[in-house]
């Protein structure tokens, strides 16, 4: 059975968000709340982590999983973005977006699109995502909270606990989350490609 707690959306209590980050660093999974709706997240070396939740959401090895970090001079730990890239991420940051960029040696072969070699990277703007990775000191890998079979990610916090109370370590209850998806940009070598429209302002882009 997981842990279930209650962390305000606005004004994350500092000793559960440090419970959380715990739960992050002891290898466990966590599923927490996004700019858009739920996610699934674990730490980026935990092995173990991610294949319960590849199981959890039936992926393959064909799968993007995101990086979420605090800001931008984390990004360029762990992936290579030039001055217009920069210059994009630094207005849209934090927010409601995925960013495809190419992935430096920093991050696990694992975690990287196997044949283009680019991460997912996310810097969210929600207050809960912020106060975790704040307190874990570096990003988490995640992935959004789509159970198979299901059209969008999931949002209610008590029907999340009914569905996987066994399969992950601890649930976040942030309150109702969205249904509508981050915008997606992969930055290529002839500039930003919009690859799905989203919460984001995709203007910025284009």
């Amino acid at each position: 059975m997981s842990l279930f707690i209650q962390i305000h959306p606005e004004n994350p209590q500092a000793r559960l968000i440090a419970q959380a980050a715990d739960v992050v660093r002891s290898g466990g999974v966590i599923i927490y709340p996004t700019d858009s709706g739920y996610a699934l997240g674990c730490g980026i070396g935990e092995k173990t982590a991610l294949e319960r939740i590849c199981r959890i959401r039936h992926l393959d090895e064909r799968h993007h999983f995101t990086l979420v970090c605090r800001d931008l001079s984390e990004i360029a730990t762990y992936a290579k973005v030039d001055n217009t890239a920069y210059r994009l991420l630094k207005a849209a940051t934090p927010g409601p977006y995925t960013f495809i960029l190419p992935a430096t040696r920093e991050v696990p072969r694992r975690l990287m699109q196997p044949k283009r070699k680019t991460i997912g990277i996310r810097v969210p703007g929600n207050p809960i995502a912020r106060a975790l990775l704040d307190a874990l000191g570096e990003p988490m890998m995640s992935t959004t909270l789509i159970l198979p079979g299901e059209p969008h990610a999931e949002s209610d916090p008590y029907e999340i606990r009914d569905r996987l109370d066994h399969e992950v370590d601890m649930i976040i209850d942030g309150g109702y989350g969205g249904l509508e998806v981050t915008t997606m940009v992969e930055f290529q070598e002839s500039g930003p490609v919009i690859l799905r429209h989203g919460l984001g302002d995709a203007s910025l882009f284009e």
